[in-house]
């Protein structure tokens, strides 16, 4: 779970520290760098198990970059006309899973759990030849925040018995840490867990190609920082295709590990593996999920063709007429596999979704916005395996979405003007709702509703809805039209 990232130099993010709560709804207009901060969340995720060059190469608008990759990597660096910033700065908090497995199967127990990562890279635009391309590393520390501290750090609404009930270890040792030896040569240092006084194992960062975190493979060698690595490893943004979503899955490849792609693929094959886990309970849920769409639906099945060897999802109409996937909407299909990564407990960690309301009609956008809501941890209930761990990012230009999203859960983006060793530019500035944790606790500049309403031009019914009543209440209704005019002028002058 990341609840808090603070990055400069990538891309157009200069200076930003934005702090996550489980549900978290980035809104601000086109352009603007809400995609950024996924990439940036992106970046972070490859680099836990990826060379440098490969984790920028694989970043959005650099994928299709072939034909010159040295260009390619540079451009996820701050660039303001034709110069680049030399660095990028990367810090997170995070809240990582208390145990798992490595890759031979073998049982990590994480030492502590609520972590700081920092990441500092430089491009290098020497001639010197080496093997670690262009990116070179000259910081990376991952250090613990002790229990006793943790809610200084963890701002979100949450109860103590959630809190402990998450987080494990009390004493502040290093995990990863950055010294500089008698050479003036920067040495990454990876400690053991526990605080040992074991001799750290060294890296000469000058010849690093990927982070010492991405490194770490087995339970045996340290533990956390393996758990740490696959945290960030589970952190995906789905970009639900609905012509993956289609297809059916092939029965001789199903497992029991089979989950969800990032573009939606493998639906079929995880809602046989629930269905396998669990029981055929999981259709009534998803036909009751699906019902708040489409009122139409009755059920929803898998049909397992042993001829072919496909499984294929259908849904039936209260009229009886069965619906392969391939049938459905593009929308309805976005829809259907949130519905099953909802269900999913396995797939835990950190889902970024872009602009969701897209191929939903405008009435049922209330529907995916409660469905989205209802993925990431309750932190009102203790921690266990009905309330896993997971989190939700969303970004949004749309005033429905804007509308239908509690005021503790978003952040509003908008590009300042600043400078920047002499020159101007505009980066993006994050700012959230008055009265809110973001701004009472995390310090981070208000905004009023009435200013961001005015900013989505949200119509005047809804915002005195959102005045009177608060979002998502709108029992009661404004009908004398002179009425509304008055308050409204009030409202406005007051802001």
């Amino acid at each position: 779970m990341l609840t808090r990232l603070k990055i400069n130099g990538f891309k157009n993010l200069v200076n930003l520290d934005l702090r996550f709560g489980p549900f978290t709804c980035i809104a601000g207009s086109n352009a603007v760098g809400k995609s950024n901060i996924f990439d940036a969340i992106e970046f972070l995720s490859l680099l836990s198990e990826k060379p440098f060059v490969e984790a920028a190469s694989l970043i959005r608008n650099q994928k299709d970059s072939t034909s010159n990759k040295t260009s390619s990597i540079r451009s996820i660096f701050h660039r303001i006309g034709n110069s680049f910033s030399k660095k990028i700065s990367i810090e997170v908090e995070m809240i990582i899973p208390k145990s798992g497995q490595d890759e031979l199967g073998q049982p990590a127990k994480a030492t502590y759990n609520f972590l700081r990562y920092s990441l500092e890279l430089e491009y290098d635009d020497s001639d010197r030849i080496n093997n670690r391309g262009p990116i070179k590393i000259t910081k990376e520390e991952l250090i613990p925040i002790i229990k006793s501290t943790s809610s200084k750090h963890l701002l979100f609404e949450h109860i103590p018995m959630w809190r402990n009930s998450v987080l494990q270890g009390k004493r502040g040792v290093e995990f990863i840490s950055t010294k500089t030896n008698d050479e003036s040569e920067i040495l990454i240092n990876l400690h053991q867990d526990g605080g040992s006084s074991g001799k750290p194992k060294s890296f000469l960062a000058e010849n690093l190609p990927r982070t010492v975190l991405s490194t770490v493979n087995y339970a045996s060698e340290t533990p956390t920082v393996l758990l740490a690595k696959r945290e960030m490893q589970s952190w995906r943004q789905l970009q639900l295709e609905p012509s993956a979503i289609r297809l059916p899955d092939s029965l001789d490849k199903f497992s029991y590990s089979s989950k969800l792609g990032s573009d939606g693929s493998n639906l079929s094959a995880t809602v046989y593996r629930l269905i396998k886990e669990q029981d055929e309970s999981i259709y009534v849920q998803l036909a009751n999920r699906l019902s708040e769409l489409i009122p139409d639906v009755q059920s929803v099945s898998i049909d397992r063709d042993e001829k072919r060897q496909l499984l294929t999802l259908m849904l039936i109409n209260k009229d009886g007429t069965p619906l392969p996937a391939r049938s459905l909407s593009d929308g309805t299909l976005r829809f259907l596999a949130l519905a099953v990564l909802d269900l999913d407990y396995s797939a835990g960690g950190l889902i970024c979704l872009e602009e969701p309301e897209n191929g939903i009609y405008p009435d049922r956008i209330p529907a995916i916005i409660e469905l989205l809501r209802s993925i990431p941890v309750d932190t009102n209930e203790e921690d266990d395996a009905d309330n896993p761990l997971r989190q939700v990012i969303i970004n949004t230009h749309s005033p429905r979405v804007v509308y239908e999203i509690p005021d503790s859960s978003l952040v509003f983006v908008e590009l300042k003007e600043i400078v920047v060793g002499g020159i101007k530019c505009k980066t993006p500035h994050v700012s959230a709702l008055s009265d809110t944790w973001r701004t009472t606790k995390g310090n981070m500049r208000p905004i009023s509703k009435g200013k961001l309403l005015s900013y989505f031009d949200i119509n005047a019914t809804e915002t005195m809805d959102w005045f009177i009543n608060g979002k998502n209440k709108k029992e009661t209704q404004i009908k004398n039209r002179q009425d509304l005019t008055s308050l409204q002028g009030t409202l406005f002058v007051n802001e």
